[in-house]
């Protein structure tokens, strides 16, 4: 079973937008991948190009040596961009295994733990009233374990302004109080998006009474473990920390050294299937659970689950479409067969392969713009993190 064609599909989706990658072979069966590189598409295309030249022709069964021949058929190892890359043409060589042998992918990793996985709502906000708006419309859905993400910047004409410490100063008072209101049986996380310094950090924690948080999400940039470290012995509530990271050496130390108490594995960065699973098992030998990044599409949520179902090391799944948002991600118009949803779960079904299909007739017919994130200031017009 010869791979005899690689396609790229950069579409628009929502808010944002997404790499489909189609890999087919010679015997008529086809697998679908996504890239996690969000805002740079094109740059991941054109490694994909590269990777075309030595691919084509490859027995798409080989799906371990052909991954470590995308990772190491250049000098310059790695990197995120070639890792976004292999991540999307891995999960498709995982779908194409899958249907060929007319099993669901997590048959391939061993079989499933587990009948559904179990998701966390992320909860976007801007406001005091958003924030407890939407938490109890999860809540009320039959949502337990909420993962919010503040978003309260200031507009000063094209600008967005982020002031760290006036951001922590109201964030703390607000989760307080959404703490008391929706007692103590709801799992409560904060996302910071490395928006603070550990000082910050420190700060933000302390202002608040234990117990208000479950755990805080990569509060600062993670290219330096040292500051984690350091941090660590600052801080006392749960890290969650890995949606950045494209590789189990980046995942090292930081399982290593129990930094970061769960691992927030982007299975279409990471390297695909492949590297999760590895990455998964070293979280498993320090008892540390996965929280998967999964704010992209169907794809990534498909291969998510089915990594998911195979780990016994696995807490919550991110759903970025909850009762109280809905962001658009899972196009239905481009995936006419996707996971669904049943409540604040994902069942894990025996369709063989990833069990997605895409519209690229669809896609075809659409012009791709490509998208650029925020570009959050300080009110003394620095550049600070989004």
């Amino acid at each position: 079973m010869k791979i005899s064609a690689i396609k790229t599909f950069p579409i628009n989706v929502g808010f944002g937008s997404q790499l489909v990658v189609k890999v087919e072979t010679d015997s008529g069966i086809y697998g679908w991948g996504a890239s996690g590189l969000s805002g740079r598409e094109l740059a991941v295309i054109g490694a994909i190009e590269h990777f075309k030249g030595f691919l084509i022709g490859k027995d798409a069964r080989n799906i371990g040596a052909l991954w470590q021949e995308m990772y190491r058929g250049q000098y310059f190892e790695g990197g995120r961009v070639l890792t976004a890359a292999i991540s999307a043409i891995d999960i498709a060589l995982y779908d194409i295994k899958g249907k060929a042998l007319g099993v669901p992918v997590y048959e391939l990793l061993g079989g499933k733990h587990r009948d559904h996985v179990d998701c966390f709502a992320s909860v976007r906000f801007r406001t005091r009233e958003e924030l407890f708006e939407y938490s109890k419309t999860c809540i009320k859905e039959g949502w337990n374990m909420l993962r919010l993400a503040p978003a309260e910047f200031e507009a000063e004409g094209d600008k967005e302004l982020f002031e760290p410490r006036q951001s922590i100063a109201t964030i703390a008072e607000w989760l307080t109080d959404l703490r008391k209101e929706v007692g103590t049986a709801i799992t409560i996380g904060i996302d910071y998006h490395t928006r603070l310094t550990p000082a910050q950090t420190y700060s933000f924690i302390k202002r608040m009474p234990p117990g208000t948080l479950d755990y805080i999400e990569e509060p600062i940039r993670d290219e330096n473990p040292e500051a984690y470290e350091n941090l660590r012995k600052m801080v006392d509530i749960p890290f969650t920390i890995g949606e950045e990271f494209s590789s189990k050496w980046q995942f090292l130390p930081f399982l290593e050294r129990n930094l970061t108490q769960y691992a927030r594995i982007d299975i279409c960065n990471v390297g695909g299937i492949t590297e999760a699973m590895k990455v998964a098992s070293l979280a498993e030998a320090h008892y540390i659970d996965l929280m998967p990044h999964n704010p992209l599409g169907p794809i990534c949520t498909a291969a998510s689950i089915h990594m998911a179902a195979a780990c016994p090391n696995f807490g919550w799944l991110e759903e970025m479409n909850t009762p109280a948002q809905y962001m658009g991600t899972d196009a239905p118009e481009f995936y006419p067969v996707r996971p669904i949803l049943n409540g604040p779960t994902y069942p894990v079904l025996d369709t063989p392969g990833l069990g997605v299909e895409f519209n690229e007739e669809l896609a075809l017919e659409k012009t791709f713009k490509p998208i650029e994130i925020p570009r959050l200031r300080r009110q003394d017009g620095s550049f600070t993190n989004w």
